[in-house]
């Protein structure tokens, strides 16, 4: 299978500067798979995981949130808001997360606080089940 030039990079760092053959990740528009030799694309990145396939067998998983994908002819770009690889996550800490966002839910002060709440949620959701994935 042919690889291409993947960089990761989000405010806390550079993630990967590397080739892979695959990248699969939630845009705002649904799942999305890049291989080497893809039109160029342009997508906003939603809240899901990212799989990075480097070799034959299992893809190194994160937790990606947000940002964009940019797909060019000399390589790929993510650059997501938020990004985690499941090695990396802090299992304890996202189920803490995971409980204050539903105390907030379950008593918003307001409509924004609400969303906040949600989305936050959202976030804990995945980086657990990201976690668990990982671990077989």
């Amino acid at each position: 299978m042919a690889d291409f030039h993947l960089k990761i990079v989000s405010p806390d760092g550079v993630f990967f500067d590397g080739e892979a053959h695959q990248i699969s990740l939630r845009s705002i528009d649904g799942d999305v798979a890049i291989l080497a030799g893809h039109i160029p694309y342009l997508t906003a990145v939603g809240i899901g995981e990212c799989r990075v396939y480097l070799g034959e067998g299992e893809p190194k998983r994160a937790a990606c949130c947000g940002g964009l994908l940019n797909v060019t002819r000399d390589g790929v770009f993510l650059a997501p808001t938020t990004f985690e690889w499941a090695e990396d996550i802090d299992t304890d800490r996202a189920e803490a997360a995971k409980q204050k966002a539903l105390s907030r839910i379950e008593n918003p002060k307001s409509d924004a606080a609400l969303r906040l709440a949600q989305i936050k949620l959202q976030r804990a959701e995945l980086r657990l089940s990201v976690a668990q994935r990982a671990k077989g």
